[in-house]
Formats: C-alpha cells, sequence, structure tokens
C-alpha cells in the first residue's frame, strides 16, 4: 500500500465552501467508482479554512499518470471536475490548472 498527500485551495468563500463541503456529503456515484477503480483504497479529505488536505491509500499499482488518462475519457468525471472548478482555486505556486498538488512527506514518527 501507498500513502500520497496532497492540497488544494478553495474560493475563500464561506458559501462556496458549504457548497463544495455539502457535494462532498453525497459525491456521485460514478466518481466514487472511478476513485476506486484507479487502485485508491482510502481516500480522506480534511479543511482548515480554505485549505483543503487529502490522504490516499492505494494499491501498489495505483500511477497518478494511468487515473488522469482515465478521467480525461470519462464523461461523469470531467462534468464533476468542471463543477469543482466552481470552488476551487489553484494552491500559490501551482501550475495553470492544477488543481490538487502533491505534497512532500519531511516527517514521519515510526
Amino acid at each position: 500500500m501507498k500513502r500520497y498527500c496532497l492540497a488544494l485551495d478553495l474560493a475563500d468563500d464561506k458559501q462556496l465552501i458549504a457548497e463544495y463541503e455539502a457535494h462532498h456529503r453525497q459525491v456521485w456515484p460514478e466518481i466514487l467508482a472511478s476513485i476506486k477503480e484507479a487502485g485508491i483504497e482510502q481516500m480522506e479529505i480534511y479543511r482548515t479554512g480554505n485549505r483543503l488536505f487529502m490522504i490516499m491509500e492505494t494499491d501498489d499499482h495505483f500511477n497518478f499518470e494511468k487515473k488522469a488518462k482515465a478521467d480525461a475519457v470519462n464523461d461523469k468525471v470531467q462534468q464533476w471536475e468542471e463543477l469543482m472548478w466552481k470552488y476551487q482555486q489553484g494552491l500559490p505556486g501551482a501550475k495553470p490548472g492544477e488543481k490538487w498538488v502533491l505534497m512532500e512527506k519531511i516527517f514521519s514518527l515510526y
């Protein structure tokens, strides 16, 4: 199993943040299926202010590029992503159009 941590900012607007959270209480079944089919076994999203933090645990075969290719041809995923852009904004320093940014682990207590 692999673990990935990613970050993203939301628009700094209380109403939009509330709507974003409401969407994530009822994620479309097709989105959940695409996540699982990609090899993502567990996923959690946390929020502080307008900053989001995602933890993904994947099988050993998970690959970001493969997931992106599958998402690009999945109409429901594209509809979901378009809807989510209403609420999301890139992190400072993110590439244009880049949403979730992979975080670097800098400490671990074992």
